[in-house]
């Protein structure tokens, strides 16, 4: 396209004053359209839109846990009109997870601002496993050693540590099988080819109301306000157990400052409106911004965490 040649003749400082003009800003995502990923994505768009006076386009780079959106994003020109939606799993997790990455999940972005914090919840199939509380199912699992099988949505995303991390405290023997991303790996709980999920409370919410899965403890340290008859694991038998995940938006490595500033303020701005704050309420997301030297350290921090999580549940790549 003819607008995408004068992008590349010009300097990136040139670009930034101009930014984005009438071209569209690519959100690179490696998760499926319907995961928690894409709906948080989706309820941001419009009022990061009209806040940036540009159009998002969303473009799904699925599957290696993120990598392949990762890689894509860390290879773009820094001009502005590529960008992740990444994770703390893409950003955290995969470093310890995979020992060969084409890129550095530090030096080879640009952190802009994150977006929300994310509370999983254990999910099972009352038909596979019938248990009505944490402590019914870890007897239920002890009792038929690896009888079990738990979804995820995909080798070493938060669903599957979060998961691991449970099977290693309590000392339970199950079987990880690992999906695309969050419907399918959904699905297969539902439809009872494995027994439970360590999944986003956003993206099973509509099948536990139906009454098709029970939700038996979440992954946080306090209770989630959109559904909070639902315990914590830790208080429902597994103490000190806590693991949470954000999102959050990176670009290339030597991103404009200025064209960075735009992006955080316009998350900003949308993380305050209150239509987008009830609906992360109603989805058991936290609204979480940073501004991106912040946001930096915070992948820093993350990155060293996650990796002692990697190396005490014994997580692999299969």
């Amino acid at each position: 396209m003819i607008w995408r040649l004068a992008v590349l003749l010009l300097p990136i400082t040139a670009l930034a004053q101009t930014w984005p003009g009438t071209h569209p800003i690519t959100v690179v995502m490696g998760f499926p359209a319907g995961s928690g990923v894409d709906v948080v994505a989706r309820l941001l768009q419009e009022p990061m839109e009209k806040s940036l006076g540009g159009r998002l386009v969303m473009d799904y780079r699925t599957g290696a846990g993120g990598n392949l959106a990762s890689e894509v994003v860390a290879k773009a020109r820094p001009d502005g009109y590529t960008i992740l939606l990444g994770t703390a799993a893409t950003h955290g997790v995969n470093a310890a997870l995979y020992r060969r990455l084409p890129f550095d999940v530090e030096a080879d972005f640009t952190p802009i601002a994150p977006l929300v914090n994310v509370s999983n919840v254990l999910t099972v199939n009352p038909n596979v496993i019938d248990a009505s509380t944490l402590k019914e199912f870890i007897e239920k699992v002890k009792a038929n050693p690896g009888k079990y099988n738990y979804a995820s949505t995909g080798n070493g995303t938060g669903t599957h540590l979060a998961f691991a991390e449970l099977v290693s405290r309590a000392g339970l023997n199950m079987v990880h099988v690992p999906y695309k991303g969050g419907p399918e790996a959904l699905a297969s709980v539902v439809s009872g080819q494995t027994c439970c999920i360590m999944n986003q409370v956003q993206t099973v919410q509509s099948q536990w109301k139906a009454g098709r899965v029970r939700l038996l403890g979440v992954t946080t340290a306090t209770r989630v306000p959109a559904i909070p008859e639902i315990p914590t694991i830790a208080e429902a038998g597994v103490p000190g157990y806590e693991s949470i995940t954000w999102f959050g938006l990176f670009g290339p490595k030597g991103l404009d400052k200025a064209i960075v500033d735009r992006i955080n303020a316009a998350v900003k701005a949308a993380l305050e409106t209150p239509s987008v704050r009830e609906r992360l309420a109603q989805l058991g997301n936290t609204p979480r911004w940073e501004d991106p030297a912040k946001f930096r350290q915070t992948v820093k921090s993350d990155r060293a965490k996650w990796a002692e999580v990697v190396k005490a549940v014994g997580a692999t790549i299969d």
